[in-house]
């Protein structure tokens, strides 16, 4: 009656293991038969699939038949090994063979119910929880018992009927091992509209541990746990701590009332989901595998409302923990002057301005400029620039606090593969009318739509200025950086759109400021009608190109991308005379045209090099080829995950082996997650340290719910990259978060600090 429970049990240790291998059931594994060996003993046999084993500590039997007693077992040698779990332990493979002596009553019957219980594991890295099986034995005739002559010999037989019997009923026997919902029965009351109960019922002879028990929210941005504490614990002396080491630990028995308050800011009904963690062991030597459950909160309406509490990282971070740059940005928007809110952020944008996600704007706004022709005044060129800066800033705006209430990342919406793909194709359009294709290539008609298209797309209209400063905003530029991550936990934890919103739009006007600035001087100083402006014009097609081979790199296969890399800079330098011989008398101009030219061509052939040779850096196209013919550049190596489930149960079997996790949140469309696996993660020094840790690696590229629940719903970011660190006993180290790009020397040091 114990098989589904057990089979229950089995599920959530499989769980545990890597999502990559796939595990037998026990039965599978350890397939187990058995014969009579003569009138007084049974053999019981396992054979024991390959890269499979049993501890032979763990073998018990008992006999199901009345009448029938066992003797002790007779365990053969076994194969001696150093367990993670029981240290020094004896253990069989291939086949194991036991012996167990059997006491018949007259009358028992020849059929005896043995049920055997064992242990094994896998060498990939999961064991089992203690297993039964139950087989049929057919046993010899009984000889014809002679003849009682004393009292004690015709009491003998009653004893033994009698402790037979008290075996068939489970009297005296060794506890069951119930499965995980058994042993602690969770139970949710909502006691009022801003109450929930919880109540865990403990079986006897388990224990739940104090430090494991957690609670968070998810899908509720309306409300937020208020402040509970846990009930007094018993200490248990020298156990099993959930690190694996052994020392006094607090633990609950028996039962857990717990009422946890709920802060809510908004009296109208409302729903959330509670996330309950916590883990257990059983007193005969065996520890669960950390559990999640998740509760649906269906609030009614309420007439007590309450502020969300401001996250204050000062306050959140021990003391020996420093506070990450994003929490101090929160704390700060929390408790600071407006004014002086809006200009910090505004200084934020300005050191933003000429990162990547921000740089590829220059030549879009510039070849907006430069597209208006000669005729452009610096009036009309700051007013294009403006109106440009203005769209992408409310479009940043926008954007961030719906991702701060709701968790909606537009931007993250945007890097689909298509949208992506599309917008690159208009930028080729835009490159190809700046080259005058269409007016050499194409019919009138179709030529003279074309043009009209491009020209609203270029600006030819403040609506089609400020619709590529939107576009520009949502698909060009969606990095995560440190004062934009603290701006939407700080929108997120108390619903303050307004201050936050203001927040972002002056950190989105100091990314502008350097735009106005170049969009202006461009207008200043184009050339006026002539050739130059021919040349000035080609010169910001081939910048429309690169953008558009910018923005497809981050989904297409990086040889593809080197290889339109080296097409653009071989076909450019073409264009620029690299391969024409210089005329007696040229000017010096021509003469340096040139040189730039030789040098584009010769760095696109590298480009055409490498991309053949299996490099994968547009700025070293020859690394593929540092060791021996193209080997592949050396890089840290991370396990990947995709829900919050998996993240729990690597993180507690990181603990459970005492070693510290590195969480790493990646996606393709990830400008600076690519700058950090290009120049960080491939630093020597920076493989050398991250050596230490357990490296996972989250990608949110599909932006899914899993994504959502895990980025948003566990760490309350926008978007990645971000790093999370936890120690040696599963404990995120919230005050070495990271979000954005960090060099490699930094990144290596930071990593020291966090776990020495």
């Amino acid at each position: 009656m114990h098989q589904i429970p057990l089979l229950l049990l089995l599920l959530l240790v499989t769980a545990a293991a890597p999502a990559e291998e796939e595990f037998l059931l026990p039965d599978q594994a350890f397939r187990i038969s058995g014969q009579a060996a003569g009138a007084d003993a049974v053999v019981v046999s396992w054979d024991i699939t390959d890269g499979y084993y049993m501890y032979r500590s763990k073998f018990r039997f008992r006999s199901d038949t009345v009448g029938i007693e066992l003797g002790t077992p007779r365990t053969p040698p076994g194969e001696t090994r150093t367990d993670e779990f029981f240290g020094e332990v004896e253990i069989y493979r291939d086949r194991v063979d036991i012996q167990v002596p059997i006491k018949r009553q007259t009358g028992s019957g020849d059929i005896l119910t043995l049920e055997a219980t064992s242990q094994g594991c896998a060498d990939a890295g999961l064991c089992y929880p203690p297993h039964k099986q139950t087989i049929l034995l057919e046993l010899p005739a009984m000889a014809a018992p002679a003849p009682a002559t004393t009292a004690g010999a015709q009491a003998q037989p009653a004893l033994g009927a009698l402790t037979a019997l008290n075996r068939s009923l489970g009297l005296g026997e060794e506890d069951d091992i119930l499965d995980p919902e058994e042993a602690f029965q969770l139970s949710s009351e909502l006691t009022g509209p801003n109450e929930v109960r919880l109540v865990w019922d403990i079986a006897p002879g388990t224990y739940l541990y104090q430090e494991k028990i957690a609670l968070r929210l998810e899908d509720g941005t309306q409300i937020a746990l208020g402040e509970y504490v846990l009930p007094e614990a018993v200490i248990k002396p020298d156990s099993v701590r959930p690190d694996g080491t052994v020392g006094d630990t607090a633990v609950y028995n028996n039962r857990i009332d717990l009422r946890v308050p709920l802060l809510r800011p908004s009296p109208e009904a409302t729903t959330a989901t509670l996330v309950v963690d916590f883990q257990g062991c059983a007193e005969i030597g065996i520890c669960y595998p950390p559990m999640t459950q998740r509760i649906a909160l269906a609030l009614p309406a309420t007439t007590e409302v309450s502020a969300l509490p401001v996250v204050s990282a000062p306050t959140q971070a021990p003391a020996d923990q420093p506070i990450s740059e994003q929490d101090q940005i929160a704390a700060t928007l929390a408790g600071g002057n407006l004014w002086a809110v809006v200009a910090l952020f505004f200084g934020f944008g300005l050191l933003l301005a000429f990162t990547p996600c921000v740089f590829p704007m220059i030549p879009i706004l510039s070849g907006i400029i430069a597209g208006q022709g000669p005729s452009i005044t610096t009036r009309k060129a700051f007013t294009l620039s403006l109106v440009y800066v203005l769209a992408m800033a409310a479009t940043y705006t926008v954007a961030g606090v719906l991702a701060g209430i709701f968790g909606a990342n537009l931007q993250a919406a945007f890097q689909n593969i298509w949208i992506l793909f599309t917008f690159a194709l208009v930028f080729v359009a835009l490159a190809m009318s700046m080259f005058g294709f269409y007016e050499l290539q194409l019919p009138s008609s179709l030529q003279s739509k074309l043009a009209e298209i491009s020209n609203r797309q270029q600006g030819g209209t403040l609506i089609g200025v400020a619709i590529m400063g939107l576009l520009s905003a949502l698909i060009v530029g969606p990095c995560v950086a440190p004062p934009l991550a603290g701006a939407l936990i700080f929108i997120g934890q108390t619903g303050d759109a307004v201050l936050g919103g203001l927040a972002l739009f002056a950190l989105s006007l100091g990314m502008g400021a350097p735009l106005i600035a170049i969009g202006t001087s461009a207008g200043k100083l184009l050339p006026r009608a002539g050739a130059w402006m021919d040349a000035v014009k080609a010169v910001f097609g081939v910048l429309m190109l690169a953008v558009a081979i910018w923005l497809i790199e981050r989904v297409i296969p990086a040889a593809v991308a080197m290889a339109l890399w080296a097409l653009l800079l071989i076909c450019s330098a073409v264009y620029m005379g690299a391969l024409q011989q210089v005329p007696a008398g040229a000017s010096g101009w021509s003469k340096l045209w040139k040189g730039l030219g030789l040098v584009l061509l010769a760095y696109g052939v590298l480009m055409l090099v490498g991309a053949a040779a299996g490099g994968k850096d547009t700025l070293q196209p020859l690394r593929g080829l540092a060791v021996g013919g193209g080997a592949a550049q050396a890089h840290a190596e991370f396990r990947r995950i995709k829900t919050v489930e998996d993240l729990d149960r690597e993180v507690a079997a990181a603990a459970a082996a005492g070693q510290p996790v590195l969480l790493d949140f990646y996606a393709d469309w990830c400008v600076a997650c690519k700058e950090l696996e290009r120049y960080t993660f491939s630093d020597p020094t920076v493989i050398k340290e991250m050596g230490r840790f357990v490296l996972l690696q989250a990608d949110v590229t599909a932006n899914d719910e899993a994504d959502k629940a895990l980025l948003q719903g566990r760490f309350g970011l926008p978007g990645p990259p971000a790093i999370m660190i936890y120690d040696r006993t599963g404990q995120e180290l919230r005050g070495y978060r990271l979000v954005g790009f960090k060099p490699a020397a930094e990144f290596a040091e930071h990593l020291r600090r966090a776990v020495p």
